[in-house]
């Protein structure tokens, strides 16, 4: 398939740049820029291959979307969150799954070990993983545990010397086929939920690949399996303990995830706007109609309306002023937004919308992911819900 031109111009309606320092902006120029030349050429044939572009790791962490906000001395950026924003936007704008790659790497896996490890961790892993020379994963979910993490069979045995012994499995657990290290979330002798990292090459860990996904097709997927692994207790992060752990990591996730579906959400627009001009129909372009006008307005106001709140969040972010309920407000809204501007885009683009010639399906596809993971839709809903009531509705 040939690969068509990347010619996506933001929308900002509302003068949003007028918000962003000159870094951000240069930020900004330079990862669309690594996303035209390296990710759209090649994306569509990996998402219809099923296959991780595993050569993008070592890009990543060139250009600094490992960890941009952890400390410069452990190889991160030392950014700013409206930095790591950008970064997100722009990655998922080329696919979701190349962000999820960079999500997980720096949120869910550089900001626990910064967070909630020792010196010792944080030397050793920080490095490795900002560069890309080691790719990580987060272990959390279990097959019969998603949305209650608190109910995870996955624990850990004191053995009475240096190590520990881990049995249990994760799922749904993205870059874990190739990755290096994983911190996984496990209860120990006392039942208390903590952090531990689990290297590759442990006696008994393997990461099943996951097969046959609709969604998220040019990311790797796949389980945690731990067949009594012996991992050493230096590898227990030790300045956590509870569910405040994961969810802490989930809550950065979920901030990025909220710029990034908005990536998505901006291209399908680009799509849908260029396409319509061009398209004829009746003696006129599509555009010239009132119901594809429709579609367009409702598109560019969505967007406007989530780049001032993902704006705003970030702000929050940076004076560590926001709330994990803010957070969770501005992830379901962009996943929200995200998956209607697709699906609009869709039917304006009519058949061709099905194609490899255009991205708006595997978009649509893969947010089908997004809008799931990482909180699902109606989960965020009940966040929101009990912030605004007082009363927990999850039981």
């Amino acid at each position: 398939m040939a690969a068509k031109t990347d010619n996506f111009q933001s929308p900002d309606y509302f003068n949003v740049d007028d918000l962003l320092t000159e870094e951000h902006k240069l930020i900004r120029e330079s990862v669309r820029n690594y996303v035209k030349k390296e990710i759209s050429p090649i994306v569509e044939d990996y998402a219809q291959r099923a296959e991780f572009p595993q050569h993008i790791v070592k890009q990543l962490g060139d250009l600094g979307c490992f960890g941009p906000t952890v400390p410069e001395q452990y190889g991160g950026g030392g950014l700013d969150y409206i930095s790591y924003g950008i970064m997100m936007q722009e990655l998922e704008r080329g696919d979701s799954g190349v962000r999820s790659t960079a999500s997980v790497q720096g949120s869910l896996v550089m900001f626990p070990i910064y967070q909630y490890g020792n010196e010792a961790q944080r030397n050793k892993y920080l490095p490795k993983l900002a560069s890309g020379e080691w790719l990580g994963c987060f272990g959390l979910t279990e097959p019969d545990h998603g949305s209650d993490p608190a109910g995870m069979l996955t624990n850990f045995k004191d053995n009475g010397d240096d190590t520990v012994t881990l049995n249990g499995a994760k799922m749904w657990i993205s870059n874990a086929p190739f990755s290096q290290v994983a911190v996984v979330w496990a209860k120990d002798d006392a039942g208390d939920i903590k952090g531990i990292i689990v290297e590759r090459g442990m006696l008994g860990f393997t990461t099943p690949t996951t097969h046959s996904k609709w969604s998220l097709r040019a990311s790797a997927t796949g389980e945690l399996v731990f067949d009594n692994v012996k991992v050493p207790k230096e590898n227990i992060l030790p300045n956590v303990k509870g569910l405040k752990g994961p969810l802490g990591c989930l809550t950065k996730a979920r901030y990025g995830i909220a710029w990034g579906a908005i990536g998505a959400a901006m291209d399908c627009y680009h799509i849908a706007l260029e396409y319509s001009k061009e398209r004829v129909q009746f003696g006129k372009p599509i555009a010239g109609f009132q119901l594809q006008q429709k579609k367009l307005a409702e598109m560019v106001t969505e967007i406007t309306k989530a780049q001032l709140l993902n704006w705003r969040l970030g702000t929050l972010m940076n004076e560590g002023k926001v709330t994990p309920a803010q957070v969770s407000m501005a992830k379901r809204n962009a996943c929200e937004v995200a998956t209607n501007i697709c699906r609009d885009a869709r039917q304006m683009l009519g058949g061709m919308g099905i194609t490899g010639e255009y991205p708006v399906m595997r978009h649509m596809m893969n947010l089908e992911s997004v809008i799931t993971y990482e909180g699902t839709h109606d989960i965020h809903l009940l966040i929101t819900g009990m912030d605004v009531t007082g009363i927990n509705a999850f039981k």
